[in-house]
């Protein structure tokens, strides 16, 4: 038995009428939704990418700004 995972939209009729139609059939055993990730994971990853500036002092970062 070979086990297969598909993304489906669900806000769609045709996702809908799919899930429908596979759990009808009984062949739909879970449904797994992506988890959110935190804040701290989404700061890292913008550490990491480069998205972050640093700044020494308030005046430096307002004179950055155009403050």
């Amino acid at each position: 038995m070979a086990t297969y995972t598909i993304t489906l939209n669900e806000r769609t009729s045709s996702g809908k009428a799919l899930v429908e139609y596979l759990q009808a059939l009984g062949v739909l055993i879970s449904k797994v939704t992506p988890k959110a990730k935190s804040s701290y994971v989404r700061s890292q990853e913008d550490k990491l990418a480069g998205r972050i500036e640093s700044f020494s002092s308030s005046e430096e970062m307002f004179k950055s700004l155009g403050i």
